[in-house]
């Protein structure tokens, strides 16, 4: 599947019941694209999703890849979506993963072309988060 914004591949995933709220019309399957970082509905998940595909950066253990998805989903409006956003750092850091950390990662890599500024977003959440 490619995406519906950049045309480039995305990686398709199931979406955990109990993080169906954090998507969007709640949609069981989404996918991240590896380039411009949005989310997306998706038919079908990838077989084995390669989270490693959109940067070295991203974790790649599904505990904290999902959520850290979801997380850059929602960037885009944190006012809106701080509830749900809270609740995926908590699920991410509780894996062992700083979300931070990983949102400065991916702001420097120059394969990315997020749509959402991961800089601004990152000072923005640290503050939000404080």
């Amino acid at each position: 599947m490619d995406c519906p914004r950049c045309g480039e591949p995305v990686v398709a995933f199931d979406v955990p019941a109990d993080l169906r709220d954090c998507v969007a019309g709640e949609e069981p399957v989404v996918g991240l694209c590896t380039s411009c970082l949005t989310l997306s509905p998706a038919e079908n998940p990838d077989q084995d999703p390669d989270f490693s595909s959109i940067s070295r950066e991203f974790p790649t253990l599904r505990g904290a890849a999902i959520p850290m998805a979801l997380l850059l989903g929602l960037l885009s409006s944190l006012a809106v979506n701080r509830k749900e956003i809270e609740r995926l750092v908590e699920r991410v850091e509780r894996t062992g993963t700083d979300p931070l950390l990983v949102l400065d990662r991916l702001a420097r890599d120059p394969e990315i072309n997020a749509e959402t500024d991961l800089r601004g977003r990152q000072t923005q959440l640290e503050q939000f988060l404080d």
